[in-house]
Parts: structure tokens; sequence; C-alpha cells
């Protein structure tokens, strides 16, 4: 299991606990459990780069303790 820390920079950070071989799209369902928007609302980025849905965090070397940005489409 590995904890990730999603800042969307207006104050809420949410921190999700997933295994390394989910994807985004998993985790992007487990955001919004914890924050009440619709996961298809959720846009996640680390700088420039947008993480697509079906690729899973170990393929974009998301370890335990990352931070990433949290935006909403």
């Amino acid at each position: 299991m590995i904890e990730i820390t999603c800042n969307d920079r207006l104050g809420k950070k949410v921190r999700v606990k997933c295994n390394p071989d989910d994807t985004v799209g998993d985790l992007k369902l487990l955001i919004a459990a914890q924050t009440g928007t619709r996961a298809e609302k959720i846009v996640l980025k680390k700088w420039y780069t947008v993480f697509k849905d079906h690729i899973t965090l170990e393929d974009y070397e998301i370890h335990d303790g990352m931070n990433l940005e949290l935006y909403y489409s």
C-alpha cells in the first residue's frame, strides 16, 4: 500500500491509500469518494504532466508519499 496526497491549492488536501498496480482511474474514484465530487471531473497533474485514467501508478512512477495536484474540470 502506498499513500498519496492530492492538493487542490484551495485549502483541501486529500490523502489516499492505494496499491501501486491500481490505475489512475481507480485513484480518482477513491478521491471522489472522499471529496464528494464526481470522478469524471477530477484531473490529476504533476507539473505539466496530466495523468491518463487507464495507466497504472507504477507506470507513472508514483511512489509512497508523493504529492499530486488536484484540479476540477
